[in-house]
Order: structure tokens, then sequence, then C-alpha cells
């Protein structure tokens, strides 16, 4: 610590939570070095400059930035906390891959002192924590870590995830409760002073173990619902009714509140995290395993509802409505949006249009091929079918006057004005006009 009492602090991994969260400690007043295995990120932001859309992110890093307080390295030096906030992605049969995590330790552990915090932020399966103090304590046999030595350590360890909604993850970096996890309850101690300089919502501490379950469990939970309703609108198309309707009144109920459908889920969050708990107790998971796949074919259902459309009007030109996971956002991390879009690419390529707000190329699964990035305007005036794919503010604008003689197929419900021939659940297709 230094004399002013703020910590001089390392964030490893500067993404869509690192970089906000390297902000925000530096506006407490710290000085953040943030490090990144991209050197073209690491310029960006020492030009006071932002890599990804968030709101409000871009004026406070080039403040923090100006003011000295936030650098951008590749390169990881001594600091006095050290936060972890890598990608946790998983592989092809589900497993957790934690290759990101543990090359962050062992980046970290040449340069730990004694006094020094290490704070694991990225989602991880249980046990994770324990194993990145067994990696670093192997590298580090001068030092004690905590829960290998019966005196006082020299190190803390602690996992604090963080739970923000994209859009708002500077607000909500800041202003929502946080479980921190300490690995012994004096690194929690340790964790839960760096976080208090920061942090306006209630810090409550436990151990890392529960720290890691609670992140996965609140992701796992909103998995199941949202299967629900995904499930409930491939119902809906069935019987041939408007789930959107069906939704809107069964909510009437006191104790029933349905979550809204769509083409399937998505994000690093809600996608991946339920897997964590699968892997780590398989026998014990039917219900997350089945919401899991129940979100995952809804996607495929989309694409087959996309496909009937697109073989009954031979010769219309389609405009695809978004690639994001989410609105109002450039984060395509297992978008079904995007999974979507390039399927009906390579089906149809030479008939497809693509609307994306938030980016100004598209992604690399559209090079050599003919489809182009285009505005909503062209959209409405080339395309004789929109399917809405993300539920971005530009498209809610859009009125019904704009949309009239266009066939419209929704999967998110943002045009509920829409004249209907036929309401397909989720997939709303309209032929009006």
């Amino acid at each position: 610590m230094k004399q002013d009492n703020k910590p001089e602090v390392c964030v490893v991994g500067l993404g869509y939570i690192g970089l906000p969260t390297a902000a925000i400690v530096a506006r407490a007043g710290c000085r953040v070095r943030g490090v990144d295995v991209s050197r073209e990120v690491v310029e960006t932001i020492n030009r006071g400059e932002i890599h990804i859309e968030e709101a409000d992110l871009d004026g406070l890093v080039h403040n923090v930035v100006s003011r000295g307080l936030l650098t951008a390295s590749t390169r990881i030096e001594p600091a006095d906390v050290f936060v972890i906030a890598v990608p946790t992605p998983f592989d092809k049969n589900h497993a957790p891959d934690l290759t990101y995590v543990m090359e962050a330790g062992r980046a970290v552990a040449p340069v730990l002192k004694p006094g020094d915090t290490v704070i694991l932020e990225s989602t991880s399966p249980v046990g994770t924590t324990e194993q990145l103090r067994d990696l670093m304590a192997e590298a580090r046999p001068d030092l004690r870590f905590p829960g290998l030595v019966s005196d006082t350590p020299d190190v803390s360890i602690a996992y604090c995830p963080e739970r923000v909604l994209p859009g708002r993850i500077l607000e909500e970096l800041a202003g929502n409760d946080r479980s921190i996890g300490g690995i012994t309850p004096r690194c929690a101690r340790r964790a839960l002073a760096f976080y208090k300089l920061f942090v306006k919502g209630a810090c409550v501490t436990t151990d890392s173990r529960a720290a890691e379950m609670t992140k996965l469990v609140e992701n796992a939970y909103r998995d199941v619902n949202i299967a629900f309703a995904n499930e409930l609108s491939i119902i809906a198309d069935r019987m041939g009714l408007d789930v959107w309707e069906v939704i809107r009144l069964a909510n009437r109920h006191p104790r029933v509140n349905i979550l809204t459908p769509g083409p399937g889920v998505g994000g690093h969050c809600i996608a991946v995290d339920p897997w964590f708990i699968v892997h780590g107790a398989p026998e014990e998971t039917p219900l997350i395993r089945t919401a899991r796949g129940v979100n995952d074919s809804k996607i495929h259902h989309v694409i087959a509802r996309a496909d009937a459309l697109l073989a009954a009007h031979p010769e219309a030109q389609v405009a695809c409505l978004g690639l994001a996971f989410k609105a109002n956002i450039d984060d395509f991390r297992e978008s079904p949006a995007r999974l979507v879009a390039s399927t009906l690419t390579r089906r149809y390529a030479d008939r497809i249009s693509i609307v994306e707000p938030f980016i100004s190329e598209l992604p690399v699964e559209y090079r050599d091929t003919p489809v182009g990035l285009i505005d909503i305007d062209t959209a409405l005036e080339r395309c004789e079918i929109l399917i809405v794919l993300v539920d971005h503010d530009l498209f809610r604008s859009i009125p019904l006057t704009e949309r009239l003689g266009k066939i419209v197929y929704d999967t998110r419900g943002i045009w509920p004005d829409q004249p209907k021939a036929v309401d397909a659940s989720s997939a709303r297709l309209s032929a009006v006009g």
C-alpha cells in the first residue's frame, strides 16, 4: 500500500470486464496498470481510446489515462493488488478451459511480494481459485500461500465475480453487490478492503468456492428461466398461438413473471456458465443441462423458420437485423443472432444483407462472400424480408409506416403493431400491405 492508502493495481485482461474495471479503479484514485496480450489494445488505451462499445467508457478511459492513473502494457510488473479478468471458454465437449486463467497466474507469480493480494474475477468452475493458488505456490516456493501454511501467509488470494449488464457496466460495477470469496477469511478481508475503494453496493465475504458457485448459479438460474420462455415460444408456434400475447396475459398473475423469448441465448455468461456446473456434477444437473439444450435448439428452430420463409419467397432480398448477443452493444460472444445470420449467408449469400449499427465491418465469416453491411435505411429501401435477430433501440424505433409491405420475421417481439398473416410464436411472421 502507498502512503495515501491507495494500492497500486494491475488488471490482467482488458476486455469487456477488465477495461471498465481498470478505469473505475483508476477513477477511485489508484494507479492502475492494465495488461493485455494484444499490442493493438494496449496502444489504443494508451491513446485514451477504447476498443469495445460500452456506455460512457470512452470518456472515463480518456480521463484517467490523461491524468496518468491508467496505463496499459503487454508486460506485468509489480503491484499491490492483481485482478485477473481473462476469458474462461469451454471446449467442444463443454468442459471448462482454464488456460487463460492459469497463464495469467504464471505471469503474475514472478512479481509477487509479501503483502500482495491476487483476485480472480473470471467466471470459473468451483475450485479454480484454489488451483490458481497451487500454481503460484509451486512457482514461488519462497512465499507462503493461504491454506497451505498454518501461520500467516505472505499473499492473499480471493475470488470476486462481476455481475453486470452490458450497456450498464460502469454503473453496475460500482453499484451492484459483490460476493467476495477468500481462500481464508483473512484473504476475504484483504479483498474486501480493495473493493470498498470503488464499490458502493454491499460487499459480502464468504469462501472462494461458495463465491465461485454463486456466480454460476446466478447465470444458470437465468438460463433455466429463459429456456422456459423459449420452449413456450416453440409450443405456441406449433399451436398457432401468439406467444407474446400468452406471456403478457400470464404475467398478469401476481406470482408469474415469464421472461422474453428470443432466437437463443448468447454472451459469455448465461450461454457458458451453466456448463461449468454440469461439468462439475454431471449426474445431478438434468434440469440445467436440459435448459442449455432448449436454448441452443431454439437457434436451429429459428434457422428452420427462416429457411421456410426464404424458400416461400425465392426472389426476395433479405436483411438480417443485428448480430450482437443482446441489444445496444457490439459484443458477439456466443451470439445466436450471429449464428443464424451466418448460416443463412452460407445458404443464400446473394440474397442476404446485414444491418448491425454497432460495427463498421462484418466479422471474418463474411469474408469472400457477397454479403454486405448496410444501414437500416438501405435495408428498408432494398429488402422485402426483414429478420429481426437483435432488439437494438434503432430497430425498435422503426414505425409501422416504414414496415408496410415488408415480410417480417420478428424473433424478438419488438414490433407488436405489425399486422400479421401468420403469427408464428417468437418468429412473428408478417406479410402486410
